[in-house]
């Protein structure tokens, strides 16, 4: 077994901060690289090393991790000029990203040729998560690799181990977020019925709550960043729209129809058009709020003096 010194990390965004200043806490030397100097400089006041490259990162870390925004930037990042594949120190290289099967394969096979293991690790949970530890991570790399990153992917969350043959952790999350967006669109609907009848919302979902409608949305999203409208859950709808899009290719590509599915990313591709792609995944409900002329909102007290 490698003894692993120096971790890196790349990609220090809402997800990627949280889980780098984990590593910190738990006492490892983690050097990170991300283009945005504002991340770089937090992750210093939070006790890491900044690099000024991928390059340089890969100079110094045995294992490496990536939590990036798209396939193409995983890509870039791990098989690109300056890329991982071609650093001497890197061992193995953890992609905590939602990038998809396909380009798990593709990156396992560069990296492979270069002597650097793969590890397919996506993680569900959202920033709070992120923060808390409290991730679930879905890994899926070669029965050698796996005690060797076990010990740090522990610092994030819960392990959930689907595999050896990379792709099967990004497809499992890919199926996750289908559920969770699928569960959000729905719970919006019924919700702004509900509102639109003269239904108290707060009193609805804890009624779902405790019946058999109870689902991701009603138990948190709902409750948490709708009512108050904050629509701050964490998570842009643009990152929402490329998952959902990468699990119904796989979907197409095995032959299975998603007929639901596809009705929520209609949903989610009208709240993208509507709000913006930086918008909160959350947003979606206002997508029904707006076709039933309601707000899904917490009611004001009555004064009754």
């Amino acid at each position: 077994m490698v003894e692993h010194k120096v971790l890196g990390f790349i990609g220090l965004g809402s997800m990627g901060s949280a889980m780098a200043a984990r590593l910190v806490t738990a006492g490892h030397q983690v050097i990170a690289y991300d283009p945005n100097e504002a991340a770089l400089r937090a992750f210093v006041e939070a006790g890491g090393k900044r690099a000024a490259s991928i390059a340089e990162v890969g100079a110094q870390a045995t294992i490496v991790f990536l939590s990036l925004p798209t396939p193409a930037v995983v890509v870039e990042a791990s098989t690109g000029t300056g890329g991982l594949s071609s650093s001497e120190a890197t061992k193995i290289v953890v992609d905590l990203s939602t990038s998809g099967p396909r380009t798990a394969v593709q990156v396992n096979a560069a990296l492979s040729a270069a002597g650097i293991e793969f590890v397919d690790s996506p993680v569900s949970g959202g920033r709070a998560g992120a923060l808390e530890g409290r991730l679930a991570l879905m890994v899926a790399c070669s029965e050698a690799a796996y005690p060797q990153v076990e010990p740090f992917l522990q610092a994030f969350g819960k392990i959930f181990n689907v595999g050896t043959k990379p792709g099967d952790a990004q497809l499992m999350k890919l199926l996750n977020n289908l559920l969770s967006v699928v569960a959000l669109a729905a719970s919006s609907e019924a919700l702004a019925v509900g509102v639109k009848a003269g239904l108290d919302p707060e009193v609805m979902l804890d009624v779902i709550n405790a019946s058999s409608g109870r689902n991701s949305a009603t138990v948190d999203k709902i409750p948490r960043f709708v009512l108050p409208r904050t629509f701050d859950f964490g998570f842009a709808t643009a990152l929402s729209v490329k998952d959902v899009k990468l699990c119904l290719d796989e979907c197409d590509a095995l032959g299975v129809p998603m007929l639901v599915g596809s009705a929520a990313r209609t949903m989610l591709g009208i709240s993208h058009a509507s709000y913006g792609p930086h918008s909160d995944l959350t947003s979606i409900a206002r997508v029904a709020e707006d076709w039933a002329g309601v707000e899904i909102a917490k009611r004001q007290p009555v004064d009754v003096a």
